[in-house]
C-alpha cells in the first residue's frame, strides 16, 4: 500500500509538475495575444511631455543640457499627428534668436524636442509593436508568479544576444549582458517592463569603451492602444578618456 501511494504520489506530483510548466509557457502566448489586439487604429489624442538631462565630461570640465517640453499626440487610421503649441514654438524661435548672439546658449526647450521624434511619439500612443518587435529580437528565458504595484502578476523574462550591437562593431566587444523583463496581467496585458545592456570592450588595442543602458516602462490600455504611460531611460557611455551620461523620462496623458 505504502508503494502504490507513493508511485501515485508521484504521478501526481509529474502532472502537477507538467500543468505548472503548461501555465508558465502560456504566459508568452497570452501576451503576444494581447500584443495582436492592441494595435491602437481607433482615434485618439494625448499630450506626451519630455524631460532631458545630458551631462558629458567629468568635473569642472563637464558640460550638462537639460530641458523640459510637451507636444499634443492625435492618432488613427490616417496616422500620426503631432502639434506644437504657438507657446512653444515662440520658445524654439527665441533659443535660435538667443543662439545667434551667443553659440554657447543654452537651448532646453529644443534640446527637449530632440528627444521627441516620430517613432518615439508612436511609441507612446501604441506601443504594442514595439515591444513585439523586442520580443522577438529576444529568447524567452522564464516565467514566474511576482507583482506589480501590490497586485499580483506574472513576470516573463528574456535575454538578448550580441546581435542587439551593430555588425560592424562586435569583433571590438569582450562582454555583452542584455534582457528583457515584462510584467503581464492575468489576460496577458503587459503592465510595465523593464530593458537593461550591459557592453564593454576594446578597441584599436588600447581603447576601452563600457555601454550601460536601463529603461523602465508603465503601460496602460485605452481602447485597442496599449499605451506607454512612462519611460524613464539611463544612458551612461565612457571610452577614449570621455564620459557620457543621459537621463530621458517621457510621460503621457489622455486628452478628451
Amino acid at each position: 500500500m505504502q508503494r502504490r501511494i507513493g508511485v501515485q504520489g508521484l504521478a501526481v506530483a509529474g502532472l502537477f509538475g507538467l500543468l505548472c510548466g503548461a501555465a508558465r509557457a502560456d504566459g508568452l502566448a497570452e501576451l503576444n495575444a494581447a500584443l495582436a489586439r492592441l494595435q491602437g487604429q481607433m482615434p485618439i489624442k494625448a499630450q506626451v511631455e519630455s524631460k532631458t538631462w545630458r551631462r558629458e565630461g567629468e568635473g569642472k570640465a563637464a558640460e550638462e543640457d537639460s530641458g523640459q517640453a510637451t507636444v499634443a499626440v492625435e492618432g488613427g487610421p490616417a496616422g500620426l499627428q503631432v502639434l506644437y503649441s504657438k507657446e512653444v514654438l515662440a520658445k524654439v524661435e527665441a533659443e535660435q534668436r538667443a543662439k545667434v548672439k551667443d553659440p554657447k546658449a543654452k537651448a532646453p526647450i529644443g534640446f527637449a524636442l530632440g528627444e521627441m521624434k516620430a517613432p518615439e511619439l508612436r511609441s507612446m500612443v501604441s506601443a504594442a509593436d514595439t515591444l513585439s518587435r523586442e520580443i522577438e529580437e529576444a529568447v524567452f528565458s522564464g516565467e514566474k508568479m511576482d507583482s506589480y504595484k501590490g497586485k499580483p502578476a506574472r513576470l516573463l523574462s528574456f535575454t538578448l544576444s550580441l546581435d542587439k550591437v551593430p555588425e560592424k562593431d562586435r569583433k571590438y566587444v569582450k562582454k555583452f549582458e542584455g534582457g528583457l523583463d515584462v510584467w503581464i496581467a492575468a489576460d496577458g496585458t503587459p503592465l510595465a517592463s523593464h530593458f537593461h545592456v550591459d557592453v564593454s570592450g576594446r578597441a584599436f588595442v588600447v581603447i576601452s569603451f563600457t555601454q550601460k543602458t536601463d529603461e523602465t516602462r508603465q503601460y496602460g490600455v485605452s481602447g485597442d492602444h496599449l499605451l506607454l504611460l512612462r519611460k524613464e531611460s539611463k544612458n551612461a557611455m565612457s571610452g577614449a578618456g570621455e564620459k557620457v551620461e543621459s537621463k530621458i523620462v517621457k510621460t503621457l496623458q489622455l486628452q478628451s
